[in-house]
């Protein structure tokens, strides 16, 4: 990889190798759909127009909280609250919205790396948790973050969980899902990008490594935290600078902190 004077990354062209870095192709049901519910997650898919609907089940309560109506004819079927729990996860908070639709379409990581340097972005080392993906999506959407960037194997797929904990951000954060994260992460170093991995034993705090420039934030799992060959792909490694009172947090919420601290620089 080529870097500059300052020992930081340079921009360098990607070709069509690059171009072929992970979709969101694995973990689909076999028809190719995803069954999604809750008021904020069924509302962002309906209005994304890359959105394929198949069919909308609904209370009459749960239609009327909708911003807005629906086209004509659009696939909609009346129900009672106890038949859409049937259509879910057990004691998953539909708020009278399911929403079926096809999965959303591959995004690869050079489209990404091809935008807005100034945003972040964020990578994540086998965090399997749809719970942790889906708010993370969330704080990557509140912070601008241009992209999440996953292993295909080691994460949840495109899931009504996922979409319920994003409250909406699985339909606005690309999510690209790659073979390989750590070649995917010498195409983030080429494209200019500063990759800073969190590890709570790192010397550096998060504030003394983020650079002026693009910045990948690099993620482990919450029980193992960043795999060692992953930690090497990155230019530096970070830590937050958390009291001691306690030992670590959840990913989920440290990856807010750092893309709030990548926000304000």
């Amino acid at each position: 990889m080529s870097r500059d004077s300052d020992g930081k990354p340079s921009r360098a062209l990607r070709g069509r190798a690059g171009r072929m870095q992970g979709g969101r192709g694995s973990g689909r049901a076999s028809t190719g759909a995803v069954r999604l519910w809750g008021h904020h997650a069924v509302e962002a898919a309906l209005n994304n127009p890359e959105r394929k609907h198949r069919k909308l089940w609904a209370t009459r309560e749960g239609i009327a909280a909708l911003d807005g109506d629906l086209p004509p004819n659009f696939p909609l079927e009346y129900a009672q609250a106890a038949d859409l729990a049937r259509l879910v996860a057990r004691d998953a908070p539909h708020q009278g919205l399911v929403l079926e639709c096809d999965a959303l379409e591959d995004v690869y990581l050079a489209d990404v790396l091809d935008g807005d340097p100034a945003r972040p972005v964020v990578v994540l080392d086998q965090v399997t948790d749809p719970h942790n993906a889906g708010a993370i999506l969330r704080s990557a959407a509140a912070f601008n973050a241009a992209a999440l960037v996953t292993q295909d194997r080691h994460a949840p797929p495109e899931s009504g969980t996922v979409a319920k904990s994003a409250s909406g951000a699985l339909e606005v954060v690309p999510w690209v899902r790659v073979v390989n994260l750590a070649r995917a992460l010498e195409e983030i170093a080429e494209a200019g990008y500063w990759r800073i991995g969190l590890d709570g034993k790192a010397a550096t705090t998060l504030a003394e490594a983020l650079p002026t420039g693009p910045v990948a934030l690099v993620l482990g799992s919450e029980g193992e935290g960043l795999r060692h060959n992953i930690a090497q792909h990155c230019d530096a490694l970070a830590r937050l600078p958390m009291s001691g009172a306690i030992e670590s947090l959840n990913v989920s919420n440290a990856a807010a902190i750092a893309l709030y601290a990548a926000a304000t620089r």
